[in-house]
């Protein structure tokens, strides 16, 4: 259990990272680094870009409209993760040497290999763009109650979140694609230029 205040300060800072980290670098690769693979399985940089730029399009206007429209306005303090939502967002959080602990298949509409869409070029400022309107819904997830509030999940309109088990999953989703990003910028056969 933690408290909400402390709910948004752990995701606000995950994201504020990100941000630092795409602003500082990231826009600065050349196409080639950002398409360049270390081998056919493995997604470039810009496929992981736009993998979280996909779960994005879905999950921010999802959550806006759901902040907006509740009448779950009673803000509680204290924040407690549903059984179901925990175990979504463990799966994603990163290992304490922020290593990946667990591997999945993305589901084929943010899967860049499958929908090649989804890499349109702007990853990286859209990937920017992203982050700064999560930090703003994690601001305004201030004004209503996190438990109450439900977020159907990207693959099972059915299957709903907690408002802060969702923020929770989509933040370490994007902290552990980072990681990812990271392990390619530092790989032995990253292209110099």
């Amino acid at each position: 259990m933690m408290t909400t205040r402390e709910l948004r300060s752990a995701l606000s800072e995950i994201t504020s990272n990100n941000i630092q980290q795409a602003t500082s670098w990231m826009g600065k690769l050349s196409e080639k680094q950002l398409n360049w693979r270390p081998n056919p399985g493995v997604w470039s940089i810009a496929e992981v870009l736009a993998h979280l730029n996909s779960y994005a399009r879905y999950y921010h206007p999802t959550i806006q409209r759901k902040i907006e429209s509740t009448r779950f306005r009673n803000v509680k303090e204290d924040f407690i993760s549903s059984p179901l939502g925990k175990s979504a967002w463990k799966s994603m959080k990163l290992g304490r040497l922020n290593n990946v602990k667990r591997k999945f298949k993305a589901p084929k509409g943010h899967n860049p290999t499958i929908d090649t869409e989804l890499v349109q070029g702007t990853e990286v400022s859209d990937f920017i763009q992203q982050q700064n309107e999560l930090l703003e819904i994690i601001k305004s997830s201030a004004e209503v109650n996190v438990r109450k509030v439900k977020i159907p999940i990207s693959i099972s309109k059915i299957v709903r979140l907690r408002l802060g088990d969702a923020l929770l999953f989509i933040t370490y989703h994007n902290e552990r694609h980072m990681q990812q990003i990271l392990n390619l910028k530092t790989h032995k056969n990253f292209p110099k230029k």
